[in-house]
């Protein structure tokens, strides 16, 4: 007999070997003897109040034995002579699109502008070290995209769009720890997830897919509203069928390229903002009620989720990393970008967030009218520049502490970072529009009587936070190809379907089947 139900554990059953076993056996009133497995479907903590609890979504088996392999299994073939479909871009989206055709018997070919894994980390450490930063190669572009090395975290809202389950036991297929499927806010880490990427690659190669690295696509030749033909870089052309245009939200290049071809884009509403760093042990202290104590170590870091309507505008926290690090996302020289990212343990120090207001691309851009769909894109390109000017023009970031922003008056000194290029005392306080900063301190106040002490000095915010989402969205049919190139498919976060690593590769897979009919 299968018994599914919910049971809770304090925190002294959860350090227990037999914890789960011990309390199932109790609530179901059963001898422990009889129970020949529990599979955890969903963990959580509760920390609302100071008796912290473990929440458990269970099946329990009992008198049978539990089985041991998912009911989940990946059918690819050889498609090394298949029919070839062209997928532009190799992070989330792309990803899942190429595997999905191998299920589906056509043969992916991916074209990434970027480099693979390991050869990434060179640029990586250019861009810390040096402040110099490769356009094809960085923390936004390359094998895996963005999500590689700015995090992992797998938390969707996306429910409705394809079967998360399916994407998480993938990612298990491929590499990732079991551990996915069953926590509420899932994560792999930084250090774990390019190998599952490099896992991802080693599939669709050995399956007669083909990924092509350093392949930046520059223009495309279309006749009688088809895509006939795909120029590179390297003034090679690749005469396409089918292509699916998964470049994620920092491809600009290719935004500019469509428009300037006059295929139909639209402007889209975005968030843009700030990183807050507190010291990792402030945000134990709020969330565990533990303040002035170490947590307690079956606790993981704690995370935190804000939000906060200033002037029917929203302010909220975005891609929050406990025990993280902050790094820098430009994709050019000239321009300073800040994001998040988590190890597997989130072991480190100091915990960040993006804080970021919402920008309704109808209302608040009527100063960019004069380009058009292009009009977000230029909004933020000013504002990253901005940040590159008052940082010092390097990627040192500028930053300020938080209680001085919201006081406005510019920081004498400020509290050590995680950011390894560095931080410049600055007065983001008069340097954002005042949409943004406007918004930034009251919703900071807010939130300081949301969490108490979370608003302190101790805390750093560094400018800017800007690639929350693309200001650019490339419209598509019913049948998911765009209403006016009958061969092209845009895919994930560069078309404004996606906002992260799961809802992109569940458009990924979408796109994939569409194109495959």
């Amino acid at each position: 007999m299968i018994k599914a139900f919910q049971l809770r554990l304090n925190l002294h059953q959860e350090g227990k070997p037999d914890g789960l076993l011990n309390k199932a056996a109790y609530d179901l009133d059963i001898d422990k003897s009889k129970i020949h497995g529990i599979k955890v479907l969903r963990k959580s903590i509760d920390a609302r109040k100071k008796n912290i609890m473990f929440n458990y979504k269970v099946e329990v088996y009992i008198n049978e034995p539990m089985p041991e392999n998912s009911e989940y299994s990946f059918d690819y073939k050889d498609v090394s002579k298949a029919k070839p479909i062209h997928i532009i871009g190799f992070g989330p989206a792309g990803m899942w699109a190429a595997l999905r055709c191998i299920e589906l018997g056509f043969k992916p070919i991916v074209l990434e502008r970027g480099k693979n894994v390991q050869d990434r980390r060179r640029d990586l450490k250019a861009i810390n070290q040096d402040h110099f930063v490769n356009e094809d190669s960085n923390y936004c572009f390359g094998e895996g995209g963005a999500g590689t090395y700015s995090d992992g975290k797998l938390y969707t809202r996306s429910l409705k769009r394809g079967d998360v389950r399916r994407i998480f036991e993938n990612l298990v297929f491929h590499g990732a720890t079991e551990q996915i499927l069953v926590d509420a806010h899932p994560h792999i880490g930084t250090n774990k997830l390019p190998k599952v990427v490099q896992n991802i690659r080693e599939t669709i190669l050995e399956f007669g897919g083909g990924v092509h690295f350093e392949s930046r696509v520059t223009d495309f030749k279309i006749k009688d509203s088809k895509i006939v033909s795909i120029q590179l870089e390297n003034e090679k052309e690749l005469d396409v069928d089918k292509v699916i245009l998964a470049t994620g939200h920092s491809a600009r290049d290719i935004f500019y390229l469509l428009d300037k071809k006059q295929i139909a884009l639209k402007a889209k509403s975005f968030a843009m903002g700030v990183r807050v760093e507190h010291p990792q042990h402030i945000i134990d202290g709020i969330q565990y009620h533990c303040k002035g104590e170490p947590r307690n170590e079956l606790l993981p870091a704690a995370a935190y989720s804000l939000v906060q309507q200033v002037n029917n505008r929203g302010v909220y926290s975005f891609c929050m990393c406990p025990g993280g690090f902050i790094v820098p996302a430009a994709t050019a020289n000239g321009e300073v970008v800040v994001n998040g990212m988590s190890p597997s343990k989130r072991n480190n120090k100091y915990a960040n967030s993006g804080i970021v207001v919402e920008i309704n691309a109808e209302r608040d851009l009527y100063k960019y009218e004069q380009f058009g769909a292009l009009k977000g894109l230029e909004y933020q390109k000013n504002l990253e520049r901005l940040a590159f000017t008052s940082g010092g023009r390097t990627q040192t970031a500028p930053a300020q502490r938080l209680t001085d922003f919201v006081e406005g008056k510019l920081s004498t000194d400020l509290n050590d970072t995680s950011y390894q290029p560095g931080l410049k005392s600055s007065p983001l306080h008069s340097l954002f529009p005042k949409l943004i900063g406007g918004s930034l301190r009251k919703g900071f106040k807010a939130f300081g009587d949301k969490m108490i002490g979370f608003y302190t000095e101790e805390a750093n915010i560094i400018g800017v936070e800007s690639r929350t989402s693309s200001p650019v969205s490339i419209p598509r049919k019913e049948t998911l190809e765009h209403p006016e190139i009958s061969n092209l498919f845009p895919c994930g976060e560069g078309g404004g379907y996606a906002g992260g690593i799961v809802s992109a590769a569940m458009d990924g897979e979408r796109c994939a089947e569409a194109a495959c009919k």
